[in-house]
């Protein structure tokens, strides 16, 4: 009897060191990356840990239903596995099977309360579903959790950037820039949210940071040429300006943002020569070709050209209502024909009636004017 026992002992040591061993070998190679081998490996030891590495592996290899499949497996034999239950969850976002990653997400929330990642998994779940005053009470929870939660700070910050809702968004960057100062996202925040507020100069020194930190994108050289045009540093502004050329001849915004540089500048022949390689570049947003350039012939007091270029405006964008009340006072500086003053007033008062009252006013005082000017010319 007693040899029977230790027999049985041995065969048990046995096949526990062997299934040791298997595991082992399948760890090493889902280690270096042989994963279709691993899966194998994987497939012969079994067992809840086995197969939460073969959902591991066929997720690393970008079969995601089968991962999806074998999560699930693990999580149904084991509903207290907080690890399965949360790369289940972040697999379901990355395929964007959202109201099964909430429903995941949501047991783990509960599960564990005071776990800042699963509450910032939950926000990211809701802001996808657009329920964006739910996804913002989780990132607001996150925080309560963890101060320095970088991700739900950005997401914050960016929510109320977005808003326009400056100090709200302040509050959330400066925050998160005093945990990390180089974090790149907040910083662009920053400068975003002083660039909304027209601060240009102290926009300037952020988006310089943000390309010194490696975030080269194109939008970061629109915004500083803006930023700098508004500065009255020209010679930066088309610094700017030529890299975004370079990155891309197409975009006529840049040529119109380079003519308004050299407008400022008062280097009006120049301004003429990128708004028409703008208009060439792209022809349906000729309006607004022509409204620069009526301006600029405008500023060169030939009021006959820029009359011409606001009617050929006004024929490509009939529904922006500046142009036609420039039309109006164009004609107005340089025509002799009161009847046709009085017309063009009285056309913009009918067909743009809820125009800014600045202008709606003016046009009125001078329809008044010019009805008198008519009547004593009469007599």
């Amino acid at each position: 009897m007693k040899l029977f026992f230790i027999s049985i002992l041995l065969l048990v040591l046995f096949k526990a060191e062997a299934q040791s061993s298997a595991l082992a070998v399948a760890d090493s190679l889902y280690v270096v990356g042989n994963y279709s081998k691993a899966i194998n490996a994987y497939s012969e030891v079994g067992g809840l840990s086995a197969a939460l590495q073969i959902a591991r592996s066929y997720n690393a290899v970008g079969n995601y239903e089968k991962a999806i499949t074998q999560y699930q497996y693990v999580v149904d034999e084991d509903v207290e596995n907080q690890l399965a239950q949360f790369e289940l969850g972040k697999l379901l976002l990355k395929v964007k099977r959202f109201e099964e990653a909430k429903s995941v997400f949501k047991n783990l929330s509960n599960l564990n309360t005071t776990n800042p990642e699963f509450q910032f998994y939950l926000g990211e779940v809701n802001r996808h579903l657009d329920i964006t005053d739910e996804s913002i009470k989780q990132y607001k929870k996150v925080i309560k959790l963890d101060s320095t939660h970088l991700r739900s700070l950005f997401q914050l910050a960016k929510h109320y950037t977005i808003k326009r809702e400056r100090d709200k968004a302040l509050k959330y960057i400066m925050q998160g820039l005093d945990y990390y100062e180089n974090d790149v996202s907040l910083i662009n925040l920053h400068a975003l949210v002083l660039f909304n507020d027209a601060q240009y100069e102290k926009a300037i020194p952020l988006f310089e940071r943000v390309l010194a930190l490696g975030e080269d994108k194109s939008y970061v050289f629109e915004k500083l040429g803006i930023s700098y045009n508004k500065n009255w540093e020209f010679k930066k502004a088309k610094e700017a300006y030529a890299i975004l050329l370079k990155r891309d001849d197409t975009n006529s915004q840049t040529y119109f943002d380079l003519a308004s540089v050299y407008q400022k500048e008062s280097k009006l022949d120049s301004a003429k020569i990128f708004i028409n390689k703008a208009m060439a570049v792209q022809k349906p947003i000729f309006a607004n070709g022509y409204n620069q350039l009526a301006y600029i012939a405008r500023e060169q007091k030939d009021f006959k050209t820029a009359f011409k270029f606001f009617e050929m405006a006004h024929q490509e964008d009939k529904s922006d209502a500046r142009i036609y009340y420039n039309i109006a006072t164009t004609y107005d500086q340089f025509g002799s024909n009161l009847q046709k003053k009085l017309g063009y007033y009285e056309n913009f008062l009918k067909h743009y009636p809820n125009e800014h009252p600045f202008y709606y006013e003016t046009a009125r005082k001078r329809i008044s004017e010019l009805k008198e000017e008519i009547h004593f010319a009469k007599e």
